[in-house]
């Protein structure tokens, strides 16, 4: 049997992507990868053939840079960080108004491109990323059953009138003004009309039978996959999803790193892991406030700067490990405290490795994440332009001490995640629809 995995050409989508496929592999089937050329060595190091398929204009191998990027996506990058330095409604904004080109690029051309692998593949499953939009075209204007994967909060998939971009829930730290609340809304309501049309258009001119979309941004295929613990989703929103499955996490496997073993095993002092993954980690300034915030706990500290320079974070404690890039799940399953934006990788590998998060979150479904986290007891979420120092100190002591004193639910949910892996969940799950029996809701 072949697997086809279809990914954009970003780090932080094909490794969990990658993740789920090891349990194809591990059961010797044939795992086939469509992803751009930046994140080849990624596929190679799974041990997975790939073929080409650009998906967009921008690519990230590992840590995201403006002035990497081609000529327009460079300076969209810039743009959201300028507007993440302003505040939450800004940034939503700015995304919404991105987010054809960001989302549907090229969709006819790539649609047949994706038609034409699956042709020379020839797969017995598929799974995809559900924010590949126009790849996911091609797969349902060429009627190919397909699993798609929601990498982020599942609120990514809007229900109920729900709109894509406007987050359902927010933190408790946050208090958007409703006039704001509204204007952004409606941006999104239009954006979101635009798109369909646009779906549409090239949805006809693909398969002129096909029945149009009255809401693009909440098309699935024929399975979803929810790159998120059940435990954590409020079950009257998970009434309304479509055949579905929660595969809890992806956790990826890490090469050895001996400086950080080394690191780990010079000291018991409770250790703090802090990183905002592969785009935020440019937010040197709120780097350099939760550094401050932990030179006055009794913590040992993990900081990955990502693109920020670390001479941003001020005198380094000469017991703290700082480097551009960290192991993430080796530092996790070693930490009293994660401190992160919030991504769903950084969220679903604490909740894998047990550990309390302190989450700074800036845009996306990072806010509807965050407040689950915090209903569930297993989180402070702050806002990360107001947030200071001292705020920082106080929520990250109050976490070391939910971590000091026992968490029996979080331990309860990590030993649930481990016990049963996502890629398991993932492979059994699109057995059994492949087999067409249907999946409880």
């Amino acid at each position: 049997m072949t697997l086809l995995v279809i990914s954009p050409d970003y780090a932080s989508h094909l490794f969990p992507l990658a993740t789920l496929a090891t349990a194809w592999r591990d059961a010797r089937e044939r795992v086939v990868v469509a992803s751009g050329p930046a994140t080849a060595d990624i596929v190679a190091s799974f041990g997975f053939e790939r073929v080409n398929l650009q998906l967009g204009r921008g690519s990230n191998p590992g840590v995201i840079r403006a002035e990497d990027q081609p000529t327009g996506e460079d300076d969209a990058l810039r743009g959201f960080f300028d507007a993440t330095r302003i505040g939450m409604i800004e940034t939503l904004s700015f995304q919404a108004q991105a987010r054809s080109a960001d989302l549907l690029w090229n969709p006819v051309e790539t649609a047949r491109a994706v038609q034409r692998i699956v042709r020379e593949v020839d797969p017995q499953q598929i799974i995809v990323d559900h924010l590949a939009f126009s790849a996911r075209l091609g797969l349902v204007s060429g009627r190919h059953r397909h699993a798609d994967v929601v990498l982020g909060h599942p609120s990514a998939l809007p229900v109920a009138g729900e709109v894509y971009g406007f987050p359902p829930r927010w933190p408790t730290a946050f208090h958007p003004d409703r006039r704001q609340m509204e204007e952004l809304r409606t941006l999104c309501e239009t954006v979101r009309d635009s798109f369909t049309e646009q779906w549409n258009a090239a949805l006809a001119q693909l398969d002129p039978r096909a029945e149009p979309s009255t809401d693009a941004f909440a098309e699935t295929g024929d399975l979803l996959f929810l790159n998120y613990p059940a435990e954590l989703h409020d079950g009257s929103r998970t009434a309304l999803l479509p055949p579905h499955a929660f595969i809890g996490s992806a956790v990826r496997e890490e090469a050895p790193d001996a400086e950080v073993q080394t690191w780990l095993a010079e000291s018991q002092t409770p250790v703090v892991y802090v990183s905002f993954g592969s785009f935020l980690s440019v937010r040197g300034d709120v780097l350099a406030r939760v550094a401050e915030a932990l030179r006055g706990l009794e913590v040992r500290a993990a900081i990955a700067t990502g693109s920020s320079d670390p001479a941003e974070l001020g005198e380094i404690p000469r017991d703290w490990l700082v480097r551009g890039f960290l192991p993430q799940v080796t530092l996790l399953g070693h930490s009293a405290l994660a401190v992160s934006h919030g991504g769903n990788n950084s969220v679903t590998e604490s909740m894998t490795a047990g550990v309390p998060m302190l989450l700074l979150p800036f845009s996306t479904d990072q806010f509807a994440g965050a407040a689950a986290v915090e209903d569930a007891g297993f989180g402070i979420a702050l806002d990360p332009n107001t947030v200071t120092a001292d705020e920082l100190a106080d929520a990250a002591g109050r976490l070391l001490a939910l971590a000091e004193a026992g968490r029996d639910a979080l331990d309860r949910l990590g030993t649930s995640l481990t016990g049963y892996p996502g890629a398991r969940r993932a492979f059994d799950a699109l057995a059994l629809s492949t087999a067409g029996e249907r999946l409880q809701p």
